[in-house]
């Protein structure tokens, strides 16, 4: 009289999410209408966006820390030997110093005046201007994150 019926339905979870969109596995779905509305284009360049904010901030924040330390570094040094400058520790030759400056500006002077790029570095600035035009979203959403970062 009292037959209780224990069959279970089984759930195979590897096909049910085969076909179903991320979204939905993320958020279930409930979601599902609205996130429709939007196609794999428009996904991938957010996911573009998201990209290079997330490593432009790295980077940026980890560029800030690492000036600070060059910084600080730099001026400590150039501190220290004033210091010991002025103390007798260190005797400066002012006129070779002057001699190797002239020299570096006419190096510059001379670099300069052709104003031509080697053929290998105008290939490398070549590619980067392409890479930079192919993946504008990528560099804008990096360069944004690394403002942000260097904020930070």
């Amino acid at each position: 009289a009292g037959v209780k019926d224990d069959s279970f339905n089984v759930l195979d979870l590897a096909e049910y999410t085969k076909n179903r969109p991320w979204w939905r596995k993320v958020f279930g779905p409930s979601s599902g209408s609205s996130a429709e509305k939007y196609n794999v284009a428009t996904q991938l360049l957010a996911t573009q966006l998201v990209i290079g904010g997330v490593t432009g901030w790295c980077t940026g924040f980890i560029f800030q820390k690492v000036g600070k330390l060059a910084a600080t570094a730099v001026g400590g040094g150039f501190f220290l030997l004033q210091i010991a400058n002025h103390t007798g520790y260190i005797k400066i030759d002012w006129k070779l110093v002057e001699r190797d400056v002239n020299k570096a500006k006419q190096q510059l002077k001379f670099h300069s005046s052709g104003n031509k790029m080697a053929p290998e570095v105008k290939s490398r600035v070549d590619e980067v201007i392409i890479f930079l035009k192919k993946n504008v979203i990528l560099t804008g959403g990096f360069a944004g994150g690394f403002l942000l970062g260097m904020a930070s």
